[in-house]
């Protein structure tokens, strides 16, 4: 038997703003969708996959290799294999279609990451609906890596944030996130010196803004490792947040934890 539902949220974007006009292709990672999927299922919780329009998100390029595995190949091509076959992952719903069934049945939400969920989630009304549905019930809530930028969709004006950091007005965008639900809180995200290495290496291109920045704007307190790509997790309330890739193992064992703590107490 089920030990309930949990909500797993992707990213339909494909493609990032970089500045000088453009985009950069980018999407969602394999290690942080299907390692935490994997543990929250392995720890008897059913996983329900959504995404704005109801579609698989794309696997960036740069996430499909074994060395976010820890060069563990066996691992790697069970990770795709889940990916790609197993229902909990290609049965995926549509948020509006979730939202219109009901949230009270999901204990818990789950939002990984890769750069998409800074072009499309952060900024969706759907994903504002969940999040302060949540955020509401002091139900766990778990992002990672780029994931926790998310948490910003919770704003009453999420897309004229996003619109003020891309036009580089951080007055204007500390204006339009005033009565965020998360403000105040601890949390962190993918640190700007491994973004850079992210912008330099893979893209090639500067994105407009960086997540921390984004984060911090909105006044959450943002907490990264000095060392780039350590494992770091943060939890403040509800809110559980992951750093970068190789945190995908341990925030989905916080996750599962704070899963496991409300049900006792149910």
């Amino acid at each position: 038997m089920s030990k309930g539902k949990v909500l797993v949220i992707g990213s339909n974007a494909t493609r990032i703003e970089i500045e000088g006009g453009g985009w950069a292709p980018t999407g969602q990672y394999l290690n942080e969708t299907v390692v935490p999927a994997m543990a929250v299922i392995a720890a008897g919780y059913e996983v329900v996959f959504a995404t704005p329009d109801g579609t698989q998100p794309t696997i960036d390029p740069a996430s499909d290799s074994a060395e976010h595995f820890g060069d563990d190949v066996a691992a790697y091509e069970r990770a795709k294999a889940f990916f790609a076959t197993d229902p909990a992952m290609t049965n995926v719903r549509a948020l509006k279609d979730v939202i219109a069934d009901g949230l009270e049945p999901y204990a818990g939400v789950f939002v990984p990451g890769g750069q998409a969920p800074g072009v499309d989630l952060m900024q969706d009304a759907e994903v504002g609906v969940i999040l302060r549905h949540f955020h509401a019930r002091s139900k766990p809530t778990a992002l990672l890596c780029h994931g926790p930028i998310a948490v910003t969709a919770a704003m009453p004006h999420a897309r004229e944030f996003r619109a003020a950091l891309i036009a580089g007005d951080t007055a204007k965008a500390r204006e339009w996130a005033k009565g965020w639900q998360y403000e105040g809180y601890a949390m962190t995200v993918f640190s700007n010196s491994e973004e850079k290495v992210v912008e330099d290496y893979v893209l090639h291109a500067k994105l407009y803004f960086s997540v921390v920045d984004a984060l911090e704007t909105a006044g959450g307190k943002v907490v990264t490792t000095p060392v780039n790509f350590e494992p770091n997790v943060v939890e403040d309330r509800e809110l559980i947040t992951g750093q970068n890739p190789r945190s995908d193992h341990p925030i989905a064992e916080r996750f599962v934890a704070a899963l496991d703590r409300v049900l006792v107490a149910a």
